[in-house]
């Protein structure tokens, strides 16, 4: 893990800008829960617009009532302020639970499109992004929209619509004093935007660190082992505190930013209160303003700045959630490369006759890595792959799956394009045996299901007989209830790679691809395991990718890839007298 690995916050893009059609797209989330928030946002502007009342009838008693010595109406205006207390205390119970309901399901729906998305996305996106930085869209910047969802865009709403309240109570009281009320309001603006540009960056320059924090403890709890074999962790510990460092300095950054808001909103404020004050006593010393139309208005500017406030925090929290949306929705449009055809139908039952023609594929433009491959394998044949690595092996086994889409040529399964195929159908019919074989947390059972979920227990009992898994099975503490941990980190590789066998078999395939999927299993497994795959092979196409000449020296056809070519094919015999590549690599 070198020092230099978690930089691309160095390659943020300075000149974006903020983006309003993500709140639009965030939105849309909302959109289900439209009543209940519909209806949050009428009860909640009810029961705020009753308690705005209450400066307005503290003029009444101050200005009429008192004077006038009229108790009854003293202690009636007193009750009807009593009862908007408790209705807000009613109504404040019902919208926290009603936006925890709108949030969440929000954040839910969020969520689940990116999950499911990113099972969609083609294997070189996996393979050019640490997967800490991948898990960090799909969990924390997800995470940090739940506060604003839940709570803060209904209060926004509210304090807008409370705002609208305050100026209307505002003019019906008095005009003047509303012009004057509103001199700081220019400040104010000013204030937010030269925030907010500061806000923006500071907060891009905290998500980039923070991925790269969270892709360094994924990358290095991964690699605990080699970190110890080779004693790094005092290395690792310096680059990690380094790491963390970053992030802390960026987030004391961001929040120093933010925390200028409140007081620049409050410092003007107050200058524009005091200001009020000042003319105020000089209306009042006129005669021009009673002292209760002084008391109220004082109430309503103190009421007024609150939500302003309040708008111009959200705005800041939109500003700083503006870059996790941005990089949240970057994922949601990455685009899925390999998908089914708007015309695709059901792959028909495969026999197993698989035939390239003319096929080339590159993963980047122009680097070849087949160049013009055709070749007609029979169904029911075993074929084995072999060549130097690079050369191409692989891929051609991936093509057959459609994991990747050609440049050009086509890949035909019993005479059926598989490009016009559903994908579903397709792979369907296929088992697949790498050499990496991952095993997902819960039990043996579960794992070899996997495949095949409907699958009984006998029969899964039966495939891991069939590759020589049962044995050993039977030896772990709950047999095939036994627990395997994340990525089967209580089996031997070897054990791993037997279960994942059994995997693949029980669903059956029409087309088996094995690709190095013996390579750590020892020689006597292999040669038990030998025996159960012929009997599984027959009558069914395979594909099998291996160094092991005992693997390969019986399949009915082994072609010999080199340089993206087809450079011979033949049975072992019929190569081995050639003399050529197969020759040499056997003879090495």
């Amino acid at each position: 893990m070198a020092r230099n690995t978690f930089r691309t916050d160095e390659t943020l893009d300075e000149k974006s800008v903020f983006k309003f059609g993500h709140l639009h797209r965030l939105a849309k989330y909302i959109r289900p829960y439209r009543r209940v928030f519909g209806l949050t946002i009428v009860f909640t502007v009810a029961s705020s617009a009753m308690g705005l009342l209450a400066p307005f009838l503290t003029m009444i008693v101050m200005d009429d009532a008192i004077p006038s010595g009229d108790v009854g109406l003293v202690l009636g205006l007193a009750g009807f302020m009593l009862f908007t207390i408790f209705i807000n205390i009613f109504f404040l119970r019902f919208r926290l639970a009603s936006m925890a309901k709108v949030g969440q399901g929000a954040i839910r729906d969020l969520r689940l499109d990116l999950f499911t998305h990113l099972q969609k996305l083609p294997f070189n996106y996996f393979d050019s992004r640490p997967h800490g930085k991948i898990l960090v869209r799909l969990v924390n910047y997800i995470n940090s929209l739940s506060e604003m969802l839940s709570n803060g865009l209904l209060n926004v709403i509210t304090d807008f619509l409370s705002l609208g309240i305050i100026v209307a109570m505002m003019l019906v009281i008095d005009v003047r004093l509303t012009a004057v009320a509103m001199i700081g309001m220019p400040f104010m603006f000013g204030a937010v935007f030269l925030i907010r540009v500061r806000t923006r960056r500071a907060w891009q320059v905290f998500s980039a660190k923070q991925s790269n924090l969270n892709a360094y403890i994924h990358e290095s709890i991964a690699g605990v082992k080699i970190t110890q074999a080779f004693s790094r962790e005092s290395e690792n510990e310096t680059i990690f505190a380094e790491v963390s460092d970053s992030v802390r300095t960026a987030w004391m950054r961001g929040i120093s930013i933010i925390f200028l808001m409140r007081p620049s909103v409050e410092n003007i404020s107050t200058f524009a209160i005091s200001f009020l004050y000042v003319v105020s006593v000089s209306m009042i010393s006129g005669g021009t303003l009673t002292v209760g139309v002084l008391v109220a208005f004082v109430m309503y500017i103190h009421r007024f700045w609150t939500p302003i406030n309040n708008i111009a925090m959200f705005y800041n929290a939109i500003v700083t959630n503006m870059s996790y949306l941005e990089l949240i929705f970057e994922t949601l449009d990455e685009p899925i490369l390999i998908k089914d055809r708007a015309d695709a139908v059901e792959m028909p039952k495969i026999k197993g006759r698989v035939e390239f023609k003319n096929v080339d594929f590159s993963y980047e433009e122009g680097q070849k890595v087949l160049d013009d491959v055709s070749f007609v394998c029979e169904a029911g044949k075993k074929i084995a792959l072999v060549g130097p690595t690079g050369a191409g092996k692989t891929t051609i086994v991936n093509l057959i799956s459609r994991f990747y889409d050609l440049d050009r040529g086509q890949v035909l399964i019993d005479g059926f394009d598989i490009s016009g195929a559903k994908l579903s159908s397709l792979r369907g019919q296929m088992g697949i045996m790498l050499q990496d074989s991952f095993l997902f947390s819960g039990t043996i059972m579960d794992n070899i299901r996997y495949s095949r979920l409907e699958a009984t227990d006998e029969e899964v009992i039966e495939a891991a007989k069939s590759v020589c898994a049962h044995e050993f099975i039977m030896d772990t503490e709950n047999g095939y209830q036994t627990e395997v941990n994340e990525r089967g980190s209580r089996l031997s590789v070897g054990q791993r790679q037997l279960i994942s066998f059994a995997r693949a078999l029980l669903s059956d395939p029409r087309i088996l691809i094995l690709d190095e999927a013996t390579a750590n299993i020892d020689t006597r497994t292999e040669k038990a395991l030998q025996e159960g795959l012929n009997r599984l092979l027959q009558n069914r196409t395979s594909f099998v990718i291996a160094h092991r000449l005992s693997t390969i020296k019986n399949a009915d056809l082994i072609m010999v890839v080199d340089g993206g070519h087809i450079a011979e094919s033949g049975n072992h015999d019929e190569l081995m007298a050639l003399k050529g590549d197969y020759y040499n690599l056997v003879m090495q």
